[in-house]
């Protein structure tokens, strides 16, 4: 493919008569859909890992939090080397990347190697490969072309719900490692897709790079995210066993979380002169500055908070709860698929005229109503399918709807080098939202059902004082009644109060994950708080009015 895409020629031409790049989009959908299947295959890969490598639950939420993690503290920089470097360079340097981490997941002998060595190269090469997406889009596309082409990478989001059908069959019948070692295939792949890209003339400026603001952001992000994805491990203000240090007698999850913010806000206040004197920052100044665009940013976090939300709550109760098989919970991902893919691209493509920001709250509205009906679908021993079903095409639904407008909204609302730019912003804000979704609710989820285990067993009648001192000991983990049995196995006790622990642990899972749920709705409902200021859509950017 010869053709050649400039942001300076393209703009001579309306953009009404420009036509769409079919082949593009597709090689950026793939990609897309590539990150996003990696964490369904993680999500499916529960029970897995608990019998292969012997994984705890707090092990398994930080492998769902390391890829945010690792993202969300490097995305903002990979959004720069993209506009320095070119957005094609960091795509297929994304791609290779993520190739060695699903390579290194499925030879993992450890949960130490899966962690710490797969995980995070998937998330390092995911904060080359999302911003790239996101920023090639404003450089290959314009007007209501660029609106369908966010639309469509919304949309991938739905469309990846048929990989973890896929990948469920193939860990079936393969087991995990094959299932990985066929994602690293697929990220292959994608980088040989990625030489059918058309050229792209980015302006040929004399960037110098944000040293400063890449150590900056990249040390307060990861410490704002790893202080709270430990919160469940180290403890929310008592230390925990698994402790490995302490601050002033506290655990340091929240102080270092809160060092981070401190960070960052370090971060805000340098990066204007460093604008001022490169020509270009880490943190331009457009997304500080601009209601609309703080708004689009809120609605990247809230469509992957939601995200989190699904893969510590939901489909970790439904396979180690309810019994659910991977397949299963993969048609789970397309009832929520379908809906996010055709709300995603079908609004901005049939109904161009509808306001941004009314999209973008109905979109919230349907997501916290998924939240609650998620939450009645719970039951004491598993849940209600139906219930289950319902809340997840409704959680496609809200997805669909904020995800057609969340990025365009960004673009639309500062100049095309910051647009293009925006992505690693975007993409940085999307991980920070999933990870504070995993973690926050996580957090609830697990607090909850311990603190409620060992308050319950203290107070029951049925429970001897020495039985109950030794269960005040015990961090209790999401599982079965019989992984219970087994996570108490080690304290002397009769068979009527081993009986009545365990009813006491049915009874605390399934109220700490309907609370959860709940906290879940409220925050994203918060959401709509910052809607006002969406006011720039796609017909007055065209036709220059505000």
């Amino acid at each position: 493919m010869n053709t050649t895409v400039s942001t300076a020629t393209s703009g001579s031409v309306p953009a009404g008569r420009e036509k769409f790049l079919v082949i593009p989009i597709i090689i950026l959908i793939l990609a897309q859909m590539g990150t996003t299947g990696d964490n369904g295959a993680l999500s499916l890969a529960t029970s897995a890992l608990t019998t292969e490598l012997h994984a705890t639950t707090a092990e398994i939420q930080l492998a769902n939090m390391i890829y945010p993690l690792v993202g969300g503290a490097f995305m903002i920089a990979g959004g720069l080397v993209g506009t320095i470097i070119g957005w094609k360079k960091t795509f297929r340097a994304g791609t290779l990347l993520c190739a060695a981490g699903e390579l290194a997941l499925a030879f993992a002998p450890n949960m130490a190697m899966f962690i710490w060595v797969g995980r995070v190269l998937v998330g390092f090469g995911a904060s080359f490969l999302i911003p790239s997406v996101l920023g090639l889009i404003p450089l290959m596309y314009r007007g209501a072309n660029r609106a369908v082409a966010f639309g469509c990478i919304g949309a991938a989001s739905g469309l990846s719900a048929v990989l973890p059908f896929m990948l469920g069959v193939v860990m079936e019948t393969g087991g995990m490692r094959v299932t990985f070692s066929l994602l690293a295939v697929y990220f292959l792949l994608v980088f040989a897709f990625s030489f059918e890209l058309p050229r792209i003339e980015q302006d040929k400026e004399h960037l110098a790079f944000d040293g400063v603001g890449v150590a900056l952001a990249a040390t307060g992000l990861f410490l704002f995210l790893i202080g709270l994805s430990s919160i469940s491990s180290w403890g929310l203000v008592e230390p925990l066993e698994g402790c490995p240090f302490t601050f002033f007698g506290i655990s340091p999850a929240l102080p270092v979380a809160a060092l981070g913010i401190v960070v960052l806000g370090v971060l805000v206040k340098i990066e204007g002169r460093v604008e001022q004197k490169n020509g270009i920052a880490l943190l331009p100044r457009s997304f500080l500055t601009t209601p609309q665009v703080r708004a689009g940013l809120v609605a990247n976090a809230i469509a992957f908070f939601f995200m989190g939300a699904q893969s510590i709550l939901m489909a970790p109760y439904l396979q180690l709860v309810a019994g659910w098989s991977p397949i299963e919970v993969g048609v789970i991902s397309i009832v929520t698929g379908v809906p996010t893919f055709a709300f995603a691209l079908g609004i901005p493509k049939l109904v161009p005229h509808a306001h941004p920001r009314h999209v973008i709250q109905a979109g919230y509205i349907a997501m916290a109503a998924a939240l609650g009906i998620m939450a009645f679908s719970v039951t004491v021993e598993g849940c209600s399918a139906p219930g289950v079903y319902l809340g997840a095409f409704m959680a496609g639904v809200g997805a669909g709807m904020v995800s057609s407008h969340a990025s365009n909204i960004v673009a639309l609302a500062v100049n095309e080098r910051d647009a293009s730019q925006s992505g690693g912003i975007q993409s940085t804000m999307r991980n920070v939202g999933q990870a504070i979704g995993v973690a926050l609710l996580g957090a609830i989820l697990l607090f909850g059902i311990t603190n409620t285990v060992r308050t319950e067993a203290a107070a029951s009648p049925h429970i001897s004082d020495a039985v109950a001192a030794e269960v005040a000991h015990v961090t209790v983990d999401l599982g079965s009644d019989q992984e219970f049995k087994q996570q108490i196995a080690d304290i002397p006790m009769t068979a009527e109060e081993q009986q009545a622990l365990v009813q006491i642990d049915a009874q605390a899972r399934y109220d700490s994950t309907r609370v959860a749920y709940a906290v879940g709705a409220v925050i994203v409902l918060l959401g709509l708080l910052t809607t006002p200021a969406i006011t720039v859509d796609a017909r007055a950017k065209e036709h220059g009015t505000h």
